[in-house]
């Protein structure tokens, strides 16, 4: 049985697992640890997290226990389950993660989903598409996934986020139809360039609120990633103002925004020039996707 996190005793089924450490992790303040735990053994033992419950008898290995005893360990410190496991599921696609670039979110998805429409119903044969700020890469590959005849353009400011997002773009095949750009935002743009598309999750939490952020987030995501400034806007003014001279006639602008931000950011746009064209609403009903064009 398991007397503590730090020793498993021989003889440990997969239930008995699952149950003391749903215990553990629950102590220490993690969210849904039940199906956390479920997640870090489906990962140590290799099978679905499902298949989980067609073998709650089965005993771990000496092995299996000893890996899984470090990761929920790690876990009950608060590191974050995709950096444990290595990977988080984006738009169905699987992307490598870890402290060099923030965590793509679900809602994050609802963004990728609008660019998708975009470029299916623009007509543009071969779109020029922009992602600012790239991280993981995550948006830039699910959208040339989607869209195979897309010219994609990813640039961030961290080389670091960069390694990762180049080697996510070749674990899927997408490493010779996106170009990466190390350097801030559109200062890393040739003049005169123009995209169809500029997409953008840009950071945008006020930075007095960063320190009341879970420790997941506050602790393990680049803070470059998640600091908007003063009132979280900061880095979208900058996009305002700054894509104008890179988006094309027809083309669209759309970025993710914080909780509260809605009117805020519409006024931002609108007082640069733009036509808002469109807010989008996450699975939860929070304004969250902002659609804009110059006018």
């Amino acid at each position: 049985m398991l007397r503590n996190v730090g020793g498993y005793s021989w003889g440990v089924t997969v239930l008995e697992v699952i149950q003391k450490s749903t215990e553990f992790l629950a102590r220490k303040g993690v969210e849904s640890p039940r199906l956390q735990i479920e997640l870090l053994l489906a990962h140590v033992l290799r099978m679905p997290r499902l298949k989980l419950y067609l073998s709650f008898d089965r005993e771990l290995t000496e092995a299996e226990l000893a890996t899984l005893r470090e990761l929920v360990m790690r876990r009950g410190n608060r590191e974050p389950l995709q950096h444990l496991v290595g990977t988080v599921s984006f738009c169905g696609y699987e992307i490598a993660v870890n402290r060099n670039v923030f965590i793509p979110r679900p809602e994050t998805e609802l963004l990728a989903e609008q660019c998708w429409i975009w470029l299916d119903q623009s007509g543009i044969e071969s779109p020029a598409v922009l992602d600012v700020g790239t991280g993981s890469g995550c948006l830039a590959i699910a959208l040339a996934l989607r869209c195979p005849a897309a010219r994609l353009t990813a640039v961030d400011i961290s080389e670091a986020a960069l390694v990762v997002a180049r080697s996510n773009a070749a674990r899927h095949g997408v490493e010779d139809r996106i170009t990466f750009v190390c350097g801030d935002a559109f200062s890393a743009i040739s003049k005169g360039t123009r995209f169809d598309l500029i997409v953008s999750n840009p950071p945008y939490i006020p930075t007095e609120e960063i320190s009341r952020l879970q420790p997941e987030v506050r602790d393990y995501d680049p803070r470059i990633a998640l600091d908007g400034g003063a009132d979280g806007l900061g880095f979208i003014q900058r996009l305002a103002v700054e894509a104008a001279d890179y988006i094309s006639p027809e083309g669209r602008l759309m970025i993710e925004f914080g909780d509260g931000q809605a009117e805020l950011v519409r006024g931002i746009f609108g007082s640069a020039g733009w036509n808002v064209e469109d807010v989008k609403v996450d699975d939860h009903g929070c304004p969250r996707i902002l659609v804009a064009r110059r006018c």
